[in-house]
């Protein structure tokens, strides 16, 4: 049976390869698209056929034994790179590429804020939420500080910081809106947080007799020190039902300092600008959205059919732009930064484990 889902694996792959290679670089007719000056959709449409293959093959990819620890976003990452680097990407798609890489990125960012309210965060207390947030700002100042001490570049260093201390893979294509590193500098970022926040997915749960946490203490823990949304969520329910949904609370509440850690990034930014005109806003539109749909998810019940659909569209759009990145990085230039950012993800692993822990234990 593994045998015949790798090899549909494979048959996915190359009928990609083969379909993008054949998309007509005019894929809708002249009068869907004339008047349309903001998007030339002639040109985005072949990329984007391209990406959503892609993000098939990475939720496809979910029921091969042992690949379904992995959120469909990582596994879309690393597909969009062995496409790219293996078969190549085709010229005329690579509108679409930059299409699903910034628009649906920062839109699917937005649709987040329903997955969040205010009564969520109220519910872990006010201590429960003091630790995701001291944690999260210490992770964040040791990571940035450490990248610069050993020569890490500071775009790349940020990127790691905020896949660490906030929330993984989304926390990283938000930073980079700000930040604007390199595609190769953000796909070694979701490699380096997913590989640890995977070993503390399954660690983390292995220590709780010798820590001699409760389930409350655990869940909070977990929350405020495991990388992605999903790899919480894996790790806290297997310790118990209690220490699942407190898990899940505390690194959602960590998710909703996404909006204000991107608007400090903003306004640094702009101070280390010689030019207003150079610099970027310090609230980008996206952020401003967020917060509007965690209010507007507050205040408004929002029923619970719907709330699934914005959840799994979020998924999807969040999958499609890591795929669109994944299709643009290099491996070769990965290979060239060398091992120091990989050291800086593992001392930034290693630190949020423990200062969180401390603070679990201890307050």
């Amino acid at each position: 049976m593994a045998f015949l889902r790798h090899t549909r694996l494979e048959h996915c792959f190359v009928y990609v390869s083969h379909f993008a290679n054949d998309i007509p670089k005019s894929a809708f007719p002249a009068d869907l698209t004339r008047g349309r000056k903001s998007l030339n959709w002639n040109g985005i449409v072949p990329g984007i056929v391209l990406v959503t293959m892609i993000t098939a093959v990475a939720f496809s990819a979910r029921n091969v034994s042992g690949f379904a620890l992995f959120s469909p976003m990582i596994l879309a990452v690393v597909a969009g790179m062995i496409y790219s680097n293996v078969l190549g990407t085709p010229v005329h798609a690579k509108a679409g590429i930059a299409f699903s890489q910034k628009r649906l990125l920062r839109f699917a960012i937005v649709l987040l804020g329903f997955q969040l309210t205010l009564g969520q965060v109220v519910s872990i207390g006010a201590g429960g939420v003091g630790i995701v947030a001291a944690t999260l700002g210490a992770t964040f100042v040791f990571t940035t500080t450490l990248g610069r001490l050993i020569g890490v570049d500071a775009k790349l260093a940020q990127l790691i910081a905020a896949g660490t201390s906030i929330c993984g893979a989304s926390a990283i294509v938000a930073t980079n809106i700000v930040t604007d590193a390199r595609d190769e500098d953000v796909t070694y970022a979701v490699a380096s947080i997913t590989l640890f926040g995977t070993v503390a997915m399954l660690g983390f749960p292995l220590m709780v007799p010798l820590l001699g946490l409760d389930q409350h203490a655990f869940g909070l823990w977990a929350g405020a020190s495991i990388h992605e949304v999903a790899q919480v969520i894996g790790a806290g329910f297997q310790n118990g039902t209690q220490s699942g949904e407190i898990a899940t609370v505390a690194k959602l509440t960590s998710v909703a300092m996404l909006a204000p850690m991107v608007v400090a990034l903003g306004l640094m930014a702009r101070r280390r600008s010689s030019s207003e005109v150079a610099a970027r806003p310090p609230m980008p539109w996206f952020v401003a959205a967020f917060v509007a749909i965690v209010a507007l998810n507050s205040l408004v019940t929002v029923p619970a059919e719907v709330k699934s659909a914005m959840a799994l569209a979020t998924t999807i759009m969040l999958t499609m732009g890591l795929a669109a990145m994944g299709l643009q990085a290099d491996i070769s230039q990965l290979r060239s930064r060398g091992l120091r950012p990989l050291a800086l993800a593992f001392s930034a692993f290693l630190f949020i484990g423990c200062f969180s822990l401390m603070l679990v234990k201890f307050t």
